[in-house]
């Protein structure tokens, strides 16, 4: 599943293309995804002018005057500029033409994206609840700790919550827990401010450091199948089970929790 970075980096290779250009055509060829595509999309869209690509935890918005679409990767959609007249694929349900002569195209085999229309996004459903941004200033180590307090749950569930901080996805979960050294299985409200300053830090850092590889990894979104890679190259432990720590040595051990991978280092964290 396309995680915070991801979609940031699929944001960042979408936009120059997309930004300040005129919807000349909406095609909708499944409207069957994750919440049925909106059959007036096509009358709403056509002729408005996207005004900006934004991000909010892992939903991309497409600003437009008159409101906002709200598109959703889900675990297996992908965005794809099309500058030339290739064929659509048979996921491809939904495409934007633009007045620049390029096309935009999302294509999900799995169809638990979306493509949603909203007056107001910050609003919606959807997004009212959601947490602060990884990255953003609102989220530190104080927070966290406010947040914990009196929480039963493992730690690593608490930060994948998106209603205390939003984008930490499982894998970038594994990570920053072992960069911060804080055992997964951890109870949240057992843990300390000066650990949370640390967690806090350690969140930034990995999302920092994956959202910088894809983007300079994945360069261009232009005909490409639009799927920003994992920076697999770079990970400490998710997926490296048995493997020795890149700190002490120690051979990395897995757990399932809430039915996701969680590997961690039973020496360095603690």
């Amino acid at each position: 599943m396309p995680e915070l970075p991801e979609v940031e980096t699929t944001r960042r290779g979408i936009a120059p293309h997309c930004e300040g250009q005129t919807i000349t055509r909406v095609t909708v060829r499944n409207p069957s995804l994750r919440w049925p595509v909106p059959d007036d999309l096509p009358q709403r869209l056509e002729g408005q002018i996207i005004r900006n690509v934004d991000r909010r935890a892992k939903y991309l918005f497409l600003n437009l005057d008159g409101g906002t679409v709200i598109v959703h990767l889900g675990m297996s959609g992908s965005l794809r500029v099309i500058t030339d007249d290739t064929p659509p694929l048979p996921h491809d349900h939904v495409e934007l033409g633009l007045a620049s002569g390029v096309t935009l195209r999302f294509n999900d085999p799995r169809r638990f994206g979306c493509w949603l229309w909203t007056d107001a996004a910050n609003h919606h459903p959807l997004i009212a609840s959601l947490g602060p941004e990884p990255l953003s200033p609102e989220f530190n180590g104080p927070m966290l700790y406010r947040l914990s307090r009196g929480k039963q749950s493992p730690v690593k569930s608490f930060i994948m919550d998106n209603h205390v901080v939003v984008g930490v996805g499982n894998i970038y979960a594994n990570e920053a827990l072992f960069k911060a050294g804080i055992h997964p299985k951890r109870k949240a409200g057992r843990i300390s401010l000066d650990r949370y300053h640390r967690l806090a830090e350690a969140i930034r850092e990995t999302l920092s450091a994956a959202i910088l590889m894809g983007g300079t990894t994945l360069r261009d979104f232009v005909n490409s199948d639009g799927k920003p890679g994992y920076f697999a190259q770079s990970l400490l432990v998710y997926g490296r089970t048995r493997e020795p720590c890149r700190e002490c040595q120690t051979p990395l051990k897995e757990i399932r929790m809430n039915n996701r991978s969680t590997v961690y280092c039973p020496r360095c964290q603690r």
